[in-house]
């Protein structure tokens, strides 16, 4: 998939997809829309140790290496699935400035992220297992259980098929008890579709540009 490198409001790389005519992240910071959806209002309202997390949309890594980071300041064992349809190729990996601006001393593991390969679990450090899944989401079966559920695709507007009550009921089913689903998405279609696969649907204030995001629970 052909991509351009684009500086957002908060000195941060993202890309822009010349296929989907969408961004990978906020152009008012990638940087901070990933700490505030998937971080804050993620991965911290888990508590438990060690956490298993799925990621729709592996993307640019960015979400992963937060979450890396954030694991590694809080003494946190994480299992990371992340699965992706159009992976990005290394030289496009190699502009973006991501790694410098939240952990330069990290960068070595933000290209581990990258460099490790497809459909196979590699350990990137004591803290992080990582398994990056080259596959549709409507294709996937679940063979694990997951705590938490970054759900992190182009939007409803341009990828329609993801945003489903049968996906998200297939995801549904491969989240354990009080398990999360967190997203950048706010739309009614979106909501819907989420409480009639059986989740309670809570919205929250977003991120610098964006008024809401929600919280999806499986109590």
């Amino acid at each position: 998939m052909k991509t351009t490198v684009v500086k957002t409001q908060d000195g941060s790389h993202t890309l822009f997809s010349l296929e989907f005519n969408e961004h990978y992240h906020s152009v008012f910071g990638a940087i901070q829309e990933s700490q505030h959806v998937f971080i804050k209002n993620g991965i911290q309202q888990i508590d438990k140790n060690p956490i298993r997390v799925f990621e729709v949309g592996f993307g640019t890594g960015l979400n992963a290496f937060l979450t890396l980071e954030y694991a590694l300041k809080n003494n946190l064992n994480v299992d990371y699935h992340a699965i992706e349809k159009f992976p990005i190729d290394n030289k496009t990996i190699s502009e973006l400035n991501l790694p410098k601006l939240i952990s330069e001393k990290d960068t070595e593991l933000f290209n581990k992220l990258h460099q490790a390969q497809w459909n196979k679990e590699e350990k990137i450090n004591e803290n992080f297992n990582l398994l990056k899944i080259k596959s549709s989401l409507e294709n996937y079966s679940f063979s694990s259980i997951y705590d938490i559920v970054f759900f992190d695709a182009f939007s409803a507007d341009t990828q329609s098929e993801l945003w489903t009550k049968e996906i998200f009921s297939k995801i549904y089913n491969s989240l354990d008890n009080n398990a999360l689903l967190t997203t950048y998405s706010s739309k009614g279609l979106v909501k819907r579709n989420l409480r009639s696969a059986g989740f309670k649907v809570k919205r929250l204030a977003g991120p610098k540009g964006k008024f809401h995001i929600l919280n999806a629970w499986k109590e």
